[in-house]
């Protein structure tokens, strides 16, 4: 690479005033150089897009879902760049980054079909001689603010629902995973988005973020990333008037019980809780398991945990690659510290290496509700194991979070499964399989402190990113008499 990225603004690449360096985990080598905007930049983009909004809102939905097909087919065609890229600069493994970047395809080819798809209703109205419909109607200027754990698949559920609903972006992804953003520009351009539709500023959120929130002309913000961030954002920018949809942390649970499969569920809770370097808002982070069936469950994962692979996530067979960045290694390692005092460490607890951000998948035992690590979310590849009596203590501890993303169950009897999906309080759940997963075509989103606002992803993407228009036409012209309120 060992290039400068610039800003993407008004269709042109644009520099700054600073520079920062895009640092390979696995290594700690520079592979490159992005922009550090600030307020200016921010600013210019807002611009951009809002000149570009009347002439592209006009464009038909059906041919704005055309340039989405047309992106998800030169997303494909350089699948294998854009995964390199994102391995380099993320740390995942190829074969995972490959499996985002298929996520993101897929959600491109679906949201271009709600181009065809962005219905309304005709209503019968209680006037005589008067038809009446709704139709949806795009914001304006809307801003997304990505994370760098998924900064292909995310970004682009965000962006397509925007554009084929007829509005215009401006993208602040993470500034430690600019390459892939880069390449996002320009696999839009390709495909025919006009300039200024999309926009790219890459900078801290303390300015490029701020500015956003504060700016008039952007109508609506969809966030994610930490609790932290995401609660201030959403109060600054509600208190402004503005449309916010948050998509925030989980603490995910897998309940195992005595009748469970534990081979089949400690293959699952290794997956859920290890993959992507446990560096995802879904990642499985405890399992809550019948006493009974504890100790070989545990024996199961510890088992699963020893036979995974760390180290370099470009070579063949490696199964875990590095965290993303010092900042997230020092917070793993503090956390690894935490958990040998709280409980009992099983396996792992310890840097892989001495180049890197590697760390051993780690798995905790003896766990329970009122620990930091039972409770506050990690964002590394760290399992805590709580027991519990039965099936009804399971729930009541699985539900004892303040987050409520998803949430996976291990049984085979068929009353307490339906109990369970009844009773969870997250807002995705998964019967004999791991707690992580999403398909384009469904709802992405959680319960309690994990969201706000509407779902992501799936046919209800577009109620965050349109507006209602309600329509009364009287086609008589005759003066009326009723009474209409």
């Amino acid at each position: 690479m060992h290039e400068l990225i610039k800003n993407f603004i008004d269709g042109e690449w644009v520099g700054a005033g600073k520079t920062t360096k895009n640092i390979n985990p696995a290594t700690g080598e520079s592979l490159g150089e992005v922009v550090v905007s600030g307020k200016a930049e921010a600013e210019q983009a807002v611009a951009a897009a809002k000149r570009a909004f009347p002439a592209w809102r006009k464009i038909p939905a059906p041919k704005r879902g055309d340039i989405l097909v047309r992106a998800a087919i030169e997303m494909a065609k350089r699948k294998d760049e854009l995964a390199r890229a994102l391995t380099l600069e993320e740390g995942k493994t190829l074969g995972e980054s490959a499996g985002e970047i298929q996520r993101a395809i897929n959600n491109l080819d679906f949201q271009a079909g709600e181009g065809r798809r962005l219905n309304g209703e005709t209503v019968p109205s209680e006037l005589p001689s008067t038809f009446c419909w709704t139709q949806r109607e795009p914001l304006g200027v809307v801003a997304l603010v990505t994370p760098w754990n998924f900064p292909v698949a995310i970004p682009i559920w965000k962006l397509a629902p925007a554009l084929v609903c007829g509005n215009t972006v401006v993208l602040k992804p993470a500034s430690i995973t600019p390459w892939t953003a880069k390449i996002i520009a320009e696999i839009f351009t390709a495909a025919g988005l006009p300039k200024g539709v999309l926009n790219v500023v890459f900078g801290p959120g303390g300015a490029v973020g701020q500015t956003l929130v504060e700016h008039p002309d952007v109508k609506a913000i969809s966030f994610t990333g930490s609790n932290e961030v995401g609660t201030r954002l959403y109060g600054d920018a509600a208190a402004r008037m503005k449309k916010v949809q948050c998509e925030m942390g989980g603490k995910n649970p897998v309940i195992v019980l005595e009748d469970a499969d534990l081979e089949l569920a400690a293959t699952g809770t290794a997956q859920g809780a290890f993959g992507s370097t446990g560096q995802r808002c879904t990642a499985t982070s405890r399992a809550v398991v019948v006493s009974s069936v504890a100790a070989e469950f545990t024996r199961l994962v510890v088992e699963k945990a020893r036979a995974l692979k760390v180290g370099d996530p470009t070579a063949a067979g490696v199964n875990i690659g590095p965290l993303v960045d010092e900042g997230q290694f020092r917070t793993v390692m503090s956390y690894l510290e935490v958990g040998k005092k709280e409980a009992k460490l099983a396996v792992g607890g310890e840097r892989v290496g001495d180049k890197g951000f590697f760390v051993a998948p780690t798995v905790f035992a003896g766990v329970t509700t009122d620990m930091r690590i039972a409770q506050e979310e990690i964002f590394g590849p760290v399992l805590s194991i709580i027991e519990v009596k039965d099936f009804e203590e399971a729930m009541k501890v699985a539900n004892d979070s303040k987050f409520g993303l998803t949430s996976s169950i291990y049984s085979a009897d068929v009353a307490r499964v339906f109990k369970y999906l009844e009773d969870i309080e997250t807002g995705m759940t998964h019967v004999n399989s791991a707690t992580v997963g999403g398909e384009a075509q469904l709802p992405f989103g959680g319960m309690k402190s994990t969201g706000v606002g509407a779902r992501e992803t799936g046919r209800t993407a577009i109620e965050f990113y349109s507006e209602w228009k309600t329509v009364y036409v009287d086609y008589t012209g005759a003066k009326r008499t009723t009474n209409v309120y």
